[in-house]
């Protein structure tokens, strides 16, 4: 027997309430893709930028420093990059690594650079990477100064370049197993201003903060 259609029935044949909603079920989805994806894309530019300004910060103040480097000079220094950090937990997911880089005073085979100081701070376990206090001393390990190949810093003659490393640990804050754990890493160097800041003291005998 075939039914004839009754009002209820052609009513809800017209009918287009829930098609907004059931609109919405299927793209909610990806709208909260798209969100969660900007922020966490925007939280990584913003801790890309802070680590960034931790190291343009730290090797310029630390090439500012007049009369001589002291060690009370080291921890006003790795102070502001603590401030600076502090948003982004720097100290224990970071580490930065200062390293006064200079001429080795070396003749012949032995021309070079050296580091003639060093300083760390962080807690992130990362070595600094083109060596210790005291590489090049002696040698020519270091004749072509401190960075990646091609663009190598060296100091002059009688003055110093103090050169930053900073490496930083970030962690997703919302997409952790898709966007992968990794760290953020940035150098810079600048020369010192004043060139009798070659050695460092230790007028306060302050625990040095050694690499």
């Amino acid at each position: 027997m075939k039914l004839k259609p009754t009002a209820f029935t052609r009513r809800l044949a017209r009918s287009e309430d829930g098609i907004a909603m059931l609109e919405f079920a299927l793209i909610a989805p990806l709208m909260a893709a798209l969100t969660i994806g900007g922020l966490e894309l925007a939280n990584l530019a913003i801790t890309h930028m802070r680590v960034s300004e931790i190291a343009n910060t730290v090797s310029d103040n630390a090439g500012r420093v007049t009369n001589g480097m002291d060690e009370a000079n080291v921890y006003e220094i790795f102070a502001g990059a603590g401030v600076l950090g502090k948003s982004i937990d720097f100290e224990p997911e970071g580490r930065v690594v200062i390293s006064s880089l200079q001429d080795n005073g070396g003749k012949g085979g032995a021309k070079g650079q050296k580091i003639e100081w060093q300083r760390c701070w962080g807690d992130l376990a990362v070595a600094p990477k083109y060596g210790k206090q005291g590489k090049g001393k002696n040698d020519a390990t270091l004749k072509d100064g401190l960075g990646p190949p091609g663009k190598r810093i060296k100091s002059e003659n009688g003055n110093a370049v103090m050169f930053a490393e900073v490496s930083y640990k970030y962690k997703p804050l919302f997409l952790n197993g898709f966007v992968k754990e990794r760290t953020i890493r940035y150098e810079t160097a600048f020369n010192v201003r004043d060139s009798s800041n070659r050695t460092i003291s230790n007028t306060q005998n302050l625990a040095v903060m050694s690499c």
